[in-house]
């Protein structure tokens, strides 16, 4: 008995700790309000001397609590075609346990920050397309990465002189941190999409489809991450939506090999399912239409080109009208899902 308890005390003691890191994390993405950061580097630097295992250090400064605070982190370039076609790449960020410990980023050891592309007019609405995606994938699925908006004051070092930019973000939790919510472990294996969970499919699949992506594989984690989780099933986890209908950013193009010529052109690219499968999805998403056009609404303020958001607007809307309709759906779904 004596063993027994010391077992159950020991366990005990490991989900307590367990569930204090978990409310850690979660501090970071309990306030969707956007978080004031400041960051400085140089993009050159950033681009030519970083990789996988190479950072350069940097302090951010961050206001919560009605005050400004820094901490130091480490940041690399990360994404091989924005990292080649941006002027601003995406950012990898670590950050020690000492500088994260007591404040917002506690629980956080690593993080993503996705900035704008270009320097151009459209750059910052570009972003909140982007995050508003992410957004909406949280109401589709239970399985997804949780994001928080940044708004960053970017000195930009040029040599001896610095650049100013005023840019719109998001943070995106890491893969270990997801591992942790959801008892499962981020694999990359070749997996075929049908020996994946059949719902978790075609939610992925459809909200592709209603986002104009064509640029992913679930089966070779190409812009998205394979969970396996404590069920034992293989769920589908998209991100990076920049390359969409949804987002349609000057720096993009069709895909050739599928005969679109433009982002706004949508093709399905899920497998074959079952027909009732297909449906119930297509139910869930019809369900939760409100919900959807309401995220989408409720950052329309937020963007400095109102063509941007009509655009967007449009395009969801226009998805809608394709799964409302039952010889649509069948049409441009259903018979487009794919054998091999």
């Amino acid at each position: 008995m004596k063993k027994q308890a010391i077992i159950y005390f020991i366990l005990l003691v490991s989900f307590i700790v367990s569930a204090q890191n978990q409310l850690k994390s979660d501090l970071l993405y309990a306030d969707q309000t956007p978080l004031e950061i400041k960051l400085s580097y140089s993009n050159k630097e950033m681009n030519a001397k970083t990789d996988d295992s190479t950072y350069i250090k940097t302090n951010m400064d961050f206001f919560h609590e009605e005050k400004w605070n820094t901490i130091e982190v480490k940041l690399r370039a990360r994404g091989n075609f924005r990292r080649n076609t941006c002027y601003f790449p995406p950012i990898k960020m670590k950050i020690k346990k000492d500088q994260r410990a007591g404040n917002i980023f506690d629980g956080n050891k690593s993080l993503k920050l996705v900035l704008p592309c270009k320097i151009e007019s459209e750059n910052n609405d570009n972003i909140l397309q982007e995050f508003i995606a992410y957004k909406i994938y949280e109401k589709i699925s239970p399985y997804h990465f949780k994001t928080r908006r940044v708004n960053v004051d970017f000195n930009e070092i040029r040599g001896k002189k610095t650049k100013n930019f005023q840019l719109k973000g998001f943070l995106i939790e890491d893969d270990s941190k997801l591992e942790k919510r959801f008892g499962g472990r981020v694999v990359e294996q070749f997996v075929h999409p049908l020996a994946m969970d059949g719902a978790g499919s075609v939610q992925h699949a459809i909200f592709q489809y209603m986002i104009g992506n064509t640029d992913f594989s679930v089966a070779y984690q190409h812009n998205g991450k394979l969970l396996y989780n404590a069920e034992k099933k293989f769920i589908p986890l998209p991100y990076d939506f920049d390359m969409t209908g949804w987002v349609d950013p000057s720096y993009g193009f069709g895909n050739p090999t599928l005969n679109l010529s433009s982002l706004t052109e949508r093709q399905y690219r899920g497998f074959k399912r079952d027909t009732e499968l297909m449906n119930e999805i297509r139910d869930q998403f019809l369900t939760k239409k409100d919900q959807i056009i309401s995220i989408v609404n409720s950052m329309k303020s937020e963007f400095d080109n109102e063509s941007a958001f009509d655009e967007m607007n449009e395009f969801m809307m226009s998805f809608f009208s394709i799964i409302e309709d039952d010889n649509k759906f069948n049409k441009e779904i259903v018979a487009q899902a794919r054998t091999k």
